[in-house]
């Protein structure tokens, strides 16, 4: 992969260089794929009905969310879940990191209250201070 540089009677010396346009070229590419893939991971996954209630108040606390979307699918703070043993062991990490220990059930209006019991059960096994769920605001009539 080298080239002889002076005359054929000189004493032959390689010269060995990497090409870098090729390589800018590639790292062009990943940056731009990263930079069109980045949103799409910062996005919530899971889209939620909350149900309505008319007590209710806004809470600023440091806090894990647990969001159950209306097919049962759970994740805690964007990251899916797929079994209970994985939610506890997410809850145990997240609330490690958290002041107030807080958790907060985001679940779908639509998606049976079993569904909401065992994800609650198993928050409460990692002992957090409070438990809330996450509703909206019921309009007044």
């Amino acid at each position: 992969m080298g080239m002889s540089v002076g005359s054929p009677g000189d004493e032959e010396e390689l010269v060995t260089a990497i090409n870098v346009a090729p390589l800018v070229d590639v790292c062009l590419v990943l940056v731009i794929i990263f930079m069109v893939a980045t949103p799409f991971m910062t996005q919530s996954r899971l889209t939620v009905t909350l149900p309505k209630a008319t007590t209710g108040e806004t809470r600023n606390e440091d806090h894990v969310t647990i969001t159950i979307d209306k097919k049962g699918d759970i994740s805690v703070n964007e990251k899916d879940i797929y079994t209970p043993a994985e939610l506890e062991r997410e809850l145990l990490i997240r609330l490690r990191g958290t002041r107030d220990q807080v958790v907060i059930i985001r679940a779908d209006n639509e998606i049976d209250h079993g569904t909401v019991i065992d994800a609650m059960e198993t928050a409460k096994k990692v002992n957090p201070k409070r438990i809330y769920f996450a509703t909206i605001q019921k309009e007044t009539d």
